[in-house]
């Protein structure tokens, strides 16, 4: 067979059968399989997430994302009745929020919800995201009062693959332990492995520390263009913490917990911006500068997560390992099992 272009989008699919696709998490979490790569001996070994430590060299520094998903999925009706579905994308300049809106609206639309939350759509984009601004009792909303009505009567965002409502459990378990600021619409899930007692024997053993990227719903858009190159990443908010920035400027080997934190990294160290809005695309042709390891999950066909995969381990390493994970029923996407690339 003859080797795949690593630019076009159509090397980075495969066949993938709903059965492998997680839609609920490990119990416990930590109990997920863990399939570890390592680069320079070019070995795989299958192992179980509680065990990840037994891999990590002590002088490794560990970044994680403690961004906190909102409950940003919403369903009202339009005056005329009809129903609708939003999704709190992100908070723009001005009060404004970018959302997906499912059902047909127009500019000046007004939605309703329970508690006496409404959103006024303001403008239409092509990419299909909608500008709306949010009242309460004909009150306007910032970011945070919005989080405290939406707290109420949202429902968390599980990814579309899952094919099944929000329940309680996910509130829990579509979280992780150290989730701090709020803003993210979907979970950085390479850190839902994590347990209480891993993360913290982690954190004791191991230099570590924060940075926070908002995930937007961008993350599960699939790669339209034919040559990946051409594709237009979307951005999302980050910003660093003085602990993180101390350790990206030291000398220390990083274990980067998921590919937003890798994407955040890898920006500053392009921009040497420490906040603002990341939509750094990271391939086989713009790999990593400064992250030494990945852990990640296993990701969708033709996404740019499959693709920064690649730009750690070239695309040929990259499919190869994702059907040694198929052949030993390894479960893939948001609640699936994970992949450590040393």
């Amino acid at each position: 067979m003859a080797d795949k272009d690593p630019f076009l989008t159509q090397s980075y699919d495969f066949e993938l059968d709903q059965s492998f696709i997680a839609t609920y998490p490990a119990d416990p979490k930590d109990s997920a399989k863990l399939l570890v790569y390592d680069r320079k001996s070019q070995k795989i070994t299958h192992a179980v997430f509680s065990d990840i430590e037994q891999f990590l060299d002590p002088e490794t520094a560990i970044l994680f994302n403690n961004t906190k998903v909102i409950k940003a999925r919403l369903f009202g009706t339009k005056q005329s009745g009809g129903k609708i579905e939003l999704l709190i994308n992100r908070p723009l300049p001005d009060d404004l929020f970018s959302v997906y809106i499912r059902g047909r609206v127009k500019e000046g639309t007004l939605l309703t919800f329970d508690l006496g939350l409404t959103a006024e759509v303001q403008v239409l984009h092509e990419d299909g995201t909608r500008d709306v601004r949010f009242y309460q009792n004909e009150a306007p909303l910032d970011f945070d009062a919005l989080q405290n009505v939406i707290e109420k009567i949202g429902h968390l965002p599980l990814p579309p693959y899952m094919q099944r409502e929000d329940t309680e459990d996910d509130e829990k378990h579509y979280q992780t332990v150290f989730a701090k600021d709020a803003g993210a619409v979907a979970a950085p899930t390479a850190s839902l492995h994590f347990t209480p007692e891993l993360f913290k024997s982690v954190c004791e053993h191991h230099k570590h520390a924060y940075i926070t990227l908002h995930v937007g719903a961008g993350t599960f858009k699939p790669v339209e263009a034919e040559d990946i190159r051409e594709h237009p990443m979307h951005s999302e908010y980050y910003t660093l913490s003085q602990d993180a920035l101390d350790i990206i400027h030291s000398d220390q080997k990083i274990l980067a917990v998921g590919t937003t934190v890798t994407r955040t990294i890898e920006y500053y160290i392009r921009t040497q911006k420490r906040e603002g809005e990341a939509n750094l695309f990271l391939h086989p042709d713009n790999p990593p500068q400064r992250v030494n390891q990945l852990l990640t999950n296993f990701h969708l066909p033709k996404s740019t997560l499959i693709m920064l995969v690649a730009s750690f381990i070239g695309l040929e390493k990259t499919l190869e390992l994702y059907e040694e994970a198929k052949k030993h029923h390894y479960r893939f996407f948001s609640y699936g099992d994970a992949m450590l690339i040393l």
